[in-house]
């Protein structure tokens, strides 16, 4: 039987398409941008990983702290919306304003500040997820959601590597206005895509709010710690989780960064990445309809081990060719392995 999106859905799976953008920025153009900034500052490519790295899990660990109390005040009625707003509209402001600072360490809490809030947009965003489908849909509409976002954040991509080549190997524009129109770009886009949704959404699965929202949302968030004791399967997933997830976007985050630091050309790095995306989206599709068939944990379980081979090759990695095809196989099993 042929899957069909409803109306809602493709306005979920729509932000996946705006998101992307800016993730697919973060693993490709912005560690370049601040190695540019670093090299200036007469920072080493060592310390330049370093502190790339170190601004990532920054940006994890804020996640961490405000992920859980954001997730419960977006329960209450009529505040997923609201949440979501507000997060997307910090996450796509701080985007924006990157472009404009010209100073490593300032670029650097920008970008940790796009990254969390980017990543708590996703929090709310997957919550939505019970409200635009039913449960025997979810685990399709989720990977067509991740599908789509590879593929559809390939456009505006493609535009920002066209006014990147134009000032790194044309000459045609010089750094500063490339970088404020690349990011400018991703930005908007990011915002546009979600408009739809904002507009559309109703959030049908809440609990009652109160006068007093952030301590409910305090006692709620008491009340599931305390569940949590009594249930230990639940506590080992979101443990598991948490490192599942970690080690898939320190992936994504940082491969331009480690291929930056083995001197391997940009262009082709960039080129690598924009086959990922288009590898990922028939690859979500595929693995996505085998959850019909096969158990999700299944099919996580080979894309863990898949990524895990990978991650080991990478290690070994010192030529173009060999990172293009880290490139492919990371494609293969990227966006399964988030949407399942």
């Amino acid at each position: 039987m042929k899957f069909k999106l409803t109306a809602l859905e493709k306005k979920w799976v729509l932000y996946d398409i705006g998101n992307s953008a800016f993730t697919l920025l973060v693993s490709t153009l912005l560690p370049i941008f601040f190695n540019s900034l670093a090299m200036d500052a007469g920072l080493s490519q060592v310390s330049y990983l370093a502190y790339w790295g170190y601004a990532t899990a920054a940006s994890t660990i804020l996640v961490a702290i405000l992920g859980p109390l954001l997730g419960t005040l977006s329960d209450l009625r009529g505040a997923r919306r609201k949440i979501f707003s507000v997060v997307l509209g910090i996450g796509a402001v701080s985007c924006a304003l990157l472009g404009f600072i010209r100073h490593w360490l300032w670029f650097l809490i920008a970008f940790a500040l796009a990254k969390a809030a980017y990543s708590l947009s996703l929090v709310v965003y997957d919550s939505m997820l019970c409200d635009v489908t039913v449960r025997e849909r979810m685990d399709e509409v989720s990977s067509r959601g991740y599908a789509w976002g590879y593929i559809g954040s390939c456009l505006p991509f493609i535009v920002c590597i066209g006014v990147f080549l134009c000032y790194d190997t044309f000459g045609l524009l010089t750094e500063f206005p490339a970088i404020v129109l690349i990011l400018l770009i991703t930005a908007v886009w990011w915002g546009a895509c979600s408009l739809p949704l904002l507009r559309s959404y109703r959030q049908t699965h809440c609990v009652e709010g109160s006068s007093h929202p952030v301590k409910t949302g305090l006692k709620n968030l008491g009340g599931v710690f305390q569940e949590l004791k009594k249930n230990k399967k639940i506590l080992f997933f979101l443990l598991a989780f948490f490192f599942f997830i970690d080690g898939v976007y320190t992936i994504i985050d940082m491969a331009t960064a480690y291929g930056e630091s083995l001197d391997l050309d940009r262009t082709g790095l960039l080129l690598a990445l924009l086959v990922t995306q288009v590898v990922a989206f028939p690859s979500a599709i595929l693995l996505g309809m085998l959850s019909r068939k096969v158990k999700p944990q299944n099919l996580i379980i080979v894309c863990i081990a898949a990524y895990f081979a990978l991650t080991v090759y990478a290690i070994f990695l010192d030529k173009q060719y060999e990172f293009w095809i880290l490139a492919v196989g990371v494609g293969m099993f990227q966006g399964t392995i988030q949407a399942m």
